[in-house]
């Protein structure tokens, strides 16, 4: 009675467990009943059920993604209305649009192109420098304070959403890497496979041998692909 457990897909395991444990608790072979290593197997396998199918992360990222969009369009419409403007030499008030473009010249002119934490960083220094009173006046009188408050919106809606996906990814890591519990359950399937057959040929393990030996070839024959072999490649669900 021989499989590789290894090569088994998450949802496949599973199954193999728990058919196993279930034929094991079903009365029919007294000398497994209440075993250590049964109890130990359906112990695993209750851990492993609990977690073999979390989300690797805290699914947010498009949404993080989506708010970073948001916030580099509200700048860049904003750095590309000044910058428009301050080439109009006839326009009112084009020395102001001189001064606030100077003012996204000195935290830079692709911020939007960093990485979201030193976007993060360079946006706040921009945000509070144009949100000195002088700075707040030439806007004013370039009537694009609302533009600004948007800019300014869209960057306090990114870092929300972002600290968020922070806060959902530490407490997914907080949980039993179900990596690392499979393979316990694996060990533990194992021995209790080699126990049975060890015995196989004590009477009273014959038919619990049988029986399990069937459950086995179905695990084995579901990891095979119609009209392959089994490459040994398992199917496992990314997890933290």
């Amino acid at each position: 009675m021989k499989i590789a457990l290894t090569k088994l897909s998450t949802k496949d395991l599973a199954t193999l467990a728990q058919r196993i444990i279930s034929n094991s608790q079903s009365g029919k072979y007294p000398v497994i009943t209440n075993h250590p290593l049964a109890v130990a197997l359906q112990t695993s396998y209750m851990e492993y059920d609990k977690v073999y199918t979390k989300q690797t992360f805290s699914g947010k990222g498009k949404d993080v993604a989506s708010a970073d969009r948001e916030r580099d369009v509200a700048y860049s419409n904003l750095k590309v209305f000044l910058n428009g403007y301050r080439q109009l030499p006839s326009a009112p008030n084009v020395q102001l649009a001189e001064d606030l473009y100077g003012v996204f010249k000195t935290f830079g002119l692709d911020i939007d192109r960093l990485s979201y934490s030193s976007q993060t960083a360079q946006m706040k220094k921009l945000i509070e420098t144009l949100e000195l009173p002088e700075n707040q006046q030439k806007m004013a009188a370039l009537s694009i304070n609302t533009a600004f408050a948007e800019m300014k919106t869209k960057q306090e809606d990114f870092e929300a959403i972002f600290a968020q996906q922070a806060e959902a990814n530490a407490d997914l890591r907080q949980m039993t890497s179900a990596s690392a519990i499979r393979k316990n359950l694996e060990k533990i399937l194992k021995s209790y496979l080699n126990l049975i057959t060890a015995m196989k040929d004590v009477p009273g393990w014959e038919l619990l041998y049988s029986d399990v030996n069937e459950l086995v070839k179905a695990a084995k024959n579901s990891s095979v692909p119609k009209g392959s072999q089994d490459n040994g490649s398992p199917i496992v669900k990314k997890v933290d």
